[in-house]
């Protein structure tokens, strides 16, 4: 593999004849930084194209001159894979201008959209045709689409319908010698060979550039029932996901595990937001149902309630009684990452673990945070995918700073236990390069070797997001 050189004046006046005025950025901070502040990156010049073709023209000439290229969504991503600090400074790729949502079709159910198009534009693309997108992350305001894929993003509603990759048919994407591969389907079946839509998905832009996605829609749940119960314990949690999956079947969209700890960090940082249990109960579930116009919600949470009752799996609950209440229960969980950035993290992680060994996992990652200095921890997540925020927190008037050497010691100490119990270091962030040292410190070694082959074939001279993804060799 080449060396690489640094973006500069050449690179961008080779460019500018083959590109709009408005494609040339200024390097600005905010394409340089990431939500959580832990990484600062660079830039020798930042392009915003408006199209596919000026896409590949980018790729083409930074190809030919070797100049790394690092793809930059919403910049919402929270393990680095947007931020380039070391090595030769990059051309930063903004797919900003790349915004248009092409084509709703609700008889296929498919919508069409540029890499650039804003979440929650997605969303209400398709609530004007009646229709469902159900990606759902709490930066829905500025993630896009584009930036969704390439970490293959999860969020609430994966229970039901899955991770990004499941809710994309095809892709447009650049390669980095500057080729477009249009694999753009909206078919639902199709075994024409290897599936390369899906090895893009998750890559990160490490193996291309996604520029657009066709993209499922689904029929809008007629009525939804939104309820807050309180669990005992993380194992009668899951016993009320099998219970309420017995009831409620398919019609569960979401199934959040709320730990106590967070409703004290947001009386502690936000005393605003209204808490419904005040004392704040160790353990809350989130549950959500969406059904057809036959069913009633509401009827199916309260059957689920009574009986999780008698059972001894919930002691207390609130169903909600309007949209507004609704709402007030999903900014409690949607509210908790801001809390913990107020807080102030010492270290943080994305899991996923057989979910049969979550309450045990979590008993033992209590232990840890107790062997490292009374570590309060915050845990929460998608229980009905297995997938934990895990996170521990300065004791209570002890500055984070004072604190920044346990970082890597807790990390490492939370994924070798992630490993022992056959789970994931990375669920539904990406590895970015926060997590570059685990590809080689836990993944197997023969399906390693197989993705450096892959990167060869993709990105011969390794322009594409340099440093992301996998481990130097």
């Amino acid at each position: 593999m080449n060396a690489l050189n640094p973006a500069d004046a050449a690179l961008a006046d080779r460019l500018r004849p083959q590109l709009e005025p408005a494609s040339f950025r200024e390097v600005a901070p905010r394409y340089l930084e990431e939500p959580r502040g832990a990484w600062h990156g660079q830039a020798g010049l930042v392009l915003a194209p408006g199209s596919t073709a000026e896409v590949s023209a980018i790729l083409a000439a930074a190809n030919d001159a070797r100049v790394p290229v690092i793809p930059y969504g919403g910049g919402t991503g929270l393990v680095g894979g947007q931020v380039m600090p070391d090595g030769p400074a990059p051309l930063v790729l903004s797919m900003e201008r790349m915004a248009a949502i092409r084509e709703v079709s609700p008889r296929d159910n498919v919508m069409v959209a540029e890499a650039g198009a804003i979440l929650a534009d997605l969303h209400s693309a398709a609530e004007a045709h009646d229709r469902l997108f159900p990606l759902s992350i709490a930066a829905h305001g500025t993630a896009r689409i584009g930036g969704n894929l390439a970490t293959n993003a999860g969020g609430v509603n994966v229970l039901r319908y899955g991770n990004t990759r499941d809710l994309c048919l095809g892709i447009e994407a650049v390669l980095a010698d500057g080729r477009v591969m249009n694999t753009l389907t909206r078919l639902r079946k199709d075994n024409t060979g290897y599936d390369l839509r899906n090895l893009l998905i998750g890559s990160e832009g490490t193996l291309g550039v996604i520029t657009a996605a066709a993209l499922k829609l689904f029929p809008r749940p007629a009525r939804t029932g939104t309820a807050l119960m309180v669990v005992p314990s993380p194992e009668a949690a899951l016993d009320l996901l099998a219970h309420s999956r017995d009831i409620a079947g398919e019609t569960i969209s979401a199934f959040e595990l709320i730990a106590g700890t967070g409703l004290d960090f947001l009386a502690e940082t936000m005393p605003q937001v209204r808490r419904p249990f005040d004392p704040a109960p160790d353990w809350l579930v989130l549950v959500e149902l969406g059904t057809g116009a036959d069913q009633d919600p509401d009827a199916l949470l309260e059957t689920i309630f009574t009986a999780a009752l008698e059972g001894g799996l919930v002691a207390d609950g609130l169903i909600a009684q309007s949209r507004g209440q609704a709402t007030e229960f999903w900014n409690l969980r949607e509210m908790l990452p801001e809390a913990n950035r107020l807080i102030g993290a010492v270290a943080s992680h994305d899991v996923s673990l057989p979910m049969a060994v979550i309450p045990e996992f979590i008993a033992r990652g209590r232990a840890l945070g107790a062997e490292f200095g009374d570590l309060r921890l915050n845990c929460f997540g998608h229980l009905g995918d297995g997938n934990l925020h895990f996170n521990f927190f300065p004791p209570r008037g002890t500055a984070k700073a004072t604190l920044a050497h346990l970082k890597a010691p807790v990390m490492r100490a939370v994924h070798d236990l992630v490993h022992e119990y056959r789970g994931s270091v990375s669920a539904e962030h990406g590895i970015g390069r926060l997590k570059v040292d685990d590809m080689r410190r836990y993944g197997d070694p023969v399906r390693l070797e197989m993705m450096y082959g892959i990167k060869q074939v993709f990105d011969p001279n390794g322009i594409l997001n340099p440093g992301a993804v996998l481990p130097p060799r």
